[in-house]
């Protein structure tokens, strides 16, 4: 058998190319947005850290998947931007399902299932005459107000949502049930007497997951693989429990 110095450099340079793609890949660092005023999901905690369901969800879903993930606040009317451009490559936001996101970013795998709360005055009713509504622009609960011709009032974030109840400037609100746990903690918030009922609109009712950027469709199967596994290892009940009070899956 004959020693062949070209082919050896040849089959050399193949194996450090190789080598070196794979550390780059592995090296790589994820772009995670996250909402930063949407507790208990996603918030920042006393020490300016962010952290919340949804945080500690993706924290662990990039563990698993052993890639380094970057998280950079976002406001939820720019999530469906931001992915579309390959500007961010994950989304930690709870995103129902709508055929609008269908068409335009990918969706992971359900992270936990979400109905929606109506909060008014006793006797007020959604499609009420005069009744300004406030929900998170961006949001599926805005999109649904605005396709009932009612009148809103749109805010940020989830964290703002009973900041337009107490200036008296809506009179109802659309809120996503977890974020309801937060915001009926306010002492101002119950001084407002309000009621709340679930909403029924199957628009408002369903699975909510991450999206994922169409530039990155190979990040699918990688994170839904991942949330598997935290769901089968304990990890996720162990977060449920830490910030909800209840199992949302």
């Amino acid at each position: 058998m004959f020693f062949r110095p070209r082919l050896f450099t040849r089959c050399l340079a193949a194996f450090i190319c190789l080598v070196a793609g794979a550390v780059t890949a592995a090296e790589q660092t994820l772009r995670v947005a996250i909402l930063e005023n949407s507790p208990p999901m996603s918030y920042r905690d006393t020490d300016g850290r962010l952290t919340g369901f949804s945080a500690e969800i993706i924290r662990a879903v990039c563990a698993e998947m052993q890639a380094r993930c970057e998280l950079q606040p976002i406001k939820l009317e720019h999530v469906l931007d931001a992915l579309g451009s390959g500007e961010i490559d994950i989304a930690a936001v709870s995103l129902l399902d709508t055929p609008e996101r269908r068409a335009r970013i990918l969706l992971a795998a359900p992270y936990f299932r979400s109905t929606s709360l109506w909060f008014a005055k006793p006797g007020v009713q959604p499609g009420d005459r005069g009744i300004r509504v406030a929900a998170v622009k961006g949001s599926a609960q805005e999109r649904y107000a605005r396709s009932q011709g009612w009148e809103t009032v749109a805010v940020p974030t989830n964290g703002e949502l009973g900041q337009p109840l107490l200036a008296g400037v809506a009179q109802a609100a659309i809120v996503p049930m977890i974020t309801a746990l937060a915001l009926m903690k306010s002492k101002d918030f119950q001084a407002l007497g309000l009621s709340s009922t679930v909403m029924k609109a199957p628009e408002l009712i369903g699975n909510a997951s991450f999206g994922i950027s169409p530039r990155r469709p190979e990040l699918k199967e990688a994170v839904d693989g991942a949330l598997e596994k935290i769901k089968r290892n304990g990890v996720y009940e162990r977060i449920n429990s830490q910030f909800l009070p209840f199992r949302v899956h």
